[in-house]
């Protein structure tokens, strides 16, 4: 895990304290997780990576913060390079977080996908739980410049693995052959286990197996994070593509040129949506996977960029954009994934690579 300085820290607990003082709240209990992509939140707080087991941190609004970890994880992690000086391991982690939170009102992060139900058997009824998933994720949603380098890295590393899987990709290969290569650079490139890698089978995502053999036409999905703990998302289709396909791919031009313009500060995430997936309607395509979302340090972030989201765009937010164009016969689609920077006149892609399918 990338080291991050002491004013970026500051800087994040800074923005979410007044989040808690407008919201009346006591503390932000910050929830995570070893599965992929959920141990992201307690990274952005403390700087620890999440190893095995999962792990929390208390960030009171008037006090110091704390990080928290069953006693079963208590050499599992590199703790040192823990941010925060108080780290404790308590056997049931959620009777601890009673004590010290009792008649507060407290906004957790993870309420609904993260917190173990032991924990939060121990700490209903001590005191108030507020999801607070939402806000959290807009109180990180605009980037440092110290974020937005880690984030470019992120892209970097993306964007070779999409050549490596370009270069291995061959009809009659398997996914995981094609899938290797790509792999092995991003964990060289310093990713560890942060990838999550797939390609779709029709309109479907599904894990690259070494039984799954790929055709003319090839969709890979590709999600990593770098040393600095910034997911991003890249990847482009390959291969010759059903007419259908190519109507789609017509679509996916015009939301590339779309998110140009409005993917700015000013903008909403509705007004985004509507002007990328446009192309797509028009031509009677059904939208499956969300058009786009925020991403950070967890791999899937608010705002979404969809229907009825009237979340306002601000400058140095990052999305991941990747309209899900279905057919009516439920076997032709198209899913390219883009990371984007919101501007202050426009979006800006920043993998370099044009919005077309690689033959």
């Amino acid at each position: 895990m990338g080291r991050v300085s002491a004013d970026e820290i500051a800087r994040r607990y800074a923005n979410v304290r007044r989040a808690l003082d407008r919201d009346g709240l006591d503390a932000a209990l910050v929830c995570g997780s070893e599965y992929t992509g959920f141990e992201g939140a307690v990274t952005y707080l403390s700087g620890f990576q999440i190893v095995h087991r999962y792990a929390y941190v208390l960030l009171p609004r008037e006090s110091d913060p704390v990080i928290v970890f069953p006693s079963e994880a208590r050499y599992v992690g590199e703790h040192g390079t823990s941010c925060i000086e108080e780290q404790v391991f308590a056997e049931r982690p959620g009777e601890w977080l009673a004590d010290r939170l009792h008649g507060q009102r407290v906004g957790v992060y993870g309420l609904d996908y993260v917190m173990p139900v032991r924990d939060h058997e121990a700490l209903e009824g001590r005191c108030e739980l507020v999801g607070w998933d939402v806000a959290f994720d807009h109180v990180r949603a605009v980037k440092s410049e110290e974020e937005l380098d880690s984030v470019r890295e992120s892209v970097r590393i993306n964007t070779d693995g999409f050549h490596a899987f370009l270069e291995a990709y061959a009809p009659g290969r398997t996914a995981a052959e094609v899938l290797a290569p790509a792999e092995e650079l991003f964990v060289e490139r310093g990713c560890g286990r942060l990838t999550m890698n797939m390609v779709l089978v029709g309109p479907e995502f599904a894990i690259a197996r070494s039984d799954m053999v790929l055709g003319e036409f090839c969709i890979p999905s590709l999600e990593v994070a770098g040393s600095g703990g910034h997911w991003v998302e890249v990847s482009r289709a390959i291969g010759s593509p059903s007419a259908e396909v190519e109507r789609m791919n017509d679509a996916y031009d015009e939301y590339f040129e779309a998110a140009k313009t409005v993917l700015r500060s000013g903008a909403s995430a509705h007004d985004a949506h509507r002007a990328v997936s446009k192309g797509f309607v028009e031509r009677g395509y059904r939208l499956g996977h969300v058009t786009g979302h925020s991403i950070g340090m967890t791999m899937i972030e608010f705002p979404k960029i969809g229907e009825g989201v009237e979340t306002e765009l601000q400058e140095n937010m990052v999305l991941s954009m990747h309209p899900h164009a279905i057919a009516d016969n439920e076997r032709d689609c198209l899913y390219m994934q883009e990371t984007w920077l919101v501007g202050r006149d426009g979006g800006v892609p920043l993998s370099g690579l044009p919005s077309r399918i690689y033959g």
